[in-house]
């Protein structure tokens, strides 16, 4: 089992992470949060792992801190939410507001979070809502807020980059283009990060 591993960023997407750790590059899948935690980090970073094994497939999720963790494994444990859909919530809000939601029975938050209908939103709640209280985490539960750290550039880069990764997340590409050069044009000197952030608010 894999714990965490350490090492320099070879690549850096909103929904991937390169780690170089001894020359071996790990490819580890991450949500926006991980991503805004640990963009513009020089030196070593440490992501918390989890290993998922099918028959069909061998994939490394990686995580900011031990409480995303926590909670995407919490997430997948309910019926209805996998793997993927765990980190669309986890990418549309940041630890203490999916706590806080799901503490204070927040089904319409929830639902914001693509794939996440009415049912799957009250799961969420009824299943998790004492574990989370139970293991500390709703307290514990902190993170980066998703605002932007800087100034960015409203150019294709940054467009390209934020319609790949709702791309990645499940979106189709011709309203996530749509969405991103609305807040782009809105917020011109929006990041990456951001316009991300507030398109699965929209899609």
């Amino acid at each position: 089992m894999i714990e965490y591993i350490r090492g320099s960023i070879a690549e850096l997407s909103p929904t991937l992470a390169v780690l170089d750790a001894n020359g071996v590059g790990y490819g580890l899948s991450i949500s926006l949060n991980t991503y805004t935690a640990i963009q513009g980090l020089s030196g070593d970073v440490k992501l918390y792992v989890w290993e998922s094994i099918r028959e069909d497939a061998y994939q490394l999720w990686g995580f900011a801190t031990k409480v995303e963790r926590e909670l995407f494994l919490l997430l997948t444990t309910v019926s209805g939410v996998g793997p993927a859909s765990a980190r669309v919530i986890l990418s549309s809000m940041t630890p203490h507001e999916l706590c806080d939601a799901i503490s204070r029975s927040d089904e319409r938050l929830l639902k914001s979070a693509k794939g996440i209908g009415g049912k799957t939103a009250q799961r969420i709640i009824v299943e998790l809502k004492d574990k989370i209280v139970a293991l500390g985490i709703d307290a514990a539960a902190s993170g980066p807020s998703g605002e932007p750290s800087g100034a960015g550039t409203a150019n294709k880069e940054v467009l390209d980059e934020a319609v790949a990764a709702l791309t990645m997340l499940g979106f189709s590409p011709a309203p996530s283009q749509k969405a991103a050069l609305g807040i782009l044009r809105a917020e011109p000197d929006a990041t990456v990060e951001r316009v991300i952030k507030l398109a699965l608010k929209m899609l």
